[in-house]
């Protein structure tokens, strides 16, 4: 029952993957393959995946964050950097307790069915002081500007700031001029 995902890694865990998809089988989860392993989904959206590792099986809830936990059971798998996700770690098939884990589903499906996820925090796009001066002198392109996604914006303005010379600075302002205009970002023909 395994699905062959990732690497040679699952190869050891076979019979605990088999194990945790037969009890997640039970549940109303969807599975499919994301990123080249398991993942089951509600709705569309990703509740939980199943994976082996060098030196465990996990389980992970792409929503953990919101999790009870009252069995202490999961964790942050880079304290720091991941913010929603929590992982569930066996180390054999034995330490798999089948009732404990369907609890925890059933949970992050009501999460899920809540409509509950974690919105990261999004950074503040900091213009320096030589692009604003450069979209005061030019309204329309200012305008243009204005109507790019944040991501976008973000583009063009760590395009200008990072060039050391101002030369440079007002060479790729020049360049970027009827891109903006045009309504394109600036990796765009990279997408």
């Amino acid at each position: 029952m395994a699905t062959k995902v990732w690497d040679k890694q699952n190869d050891q865990w076979t019979e605990e993957i088999d194990f945790l998809q037969s009890i997640v089988a039970k549940t109303e989860l969807i599975e499919t393959t994301k990123w080249g392993g398991i993942v089951y989904t509600y709705n569309g959206k990703n509740v939980l995946g199943i994976g082996g590792f060098k030196s465990y099986v996990g389980l992970w809830f792409f929503n953990g964050v919101f999790l009870k936990d009252e069995a202490k059971v999961l964790v942050n798998a880079q304290e720091g950097v991941t913010k929603a996700l929590r992982q569930w770690r066996f180390d054999s098939k034995d330490t798999i307790d089948e009732k404990l884990v369907l609890h925890y589903i059933a949970e992050a499906i009501q999460i899920e069915k809540d409509g509950k996820s974690y919105k990261p925090e999004k950074k503040e796009v900091i213009v320096s002081s030589f692009f604003q001066n450069f979209l005061k002198e030019n309204s329309s392109i200012s305008e243009a500007f204005n109507l790019f996604s944040p991501y976008k914006q973000k583009e063009f303005i760590e395009y200008i700031d990072i060039a050391k010379q101002e030369k440079t600075k007002l060479d790729r302002l020049e360049k970027i001029k009827p891109i903006i205009l045009e309504g394109k970002g600036l990796n765009d023909k990279y997408r």
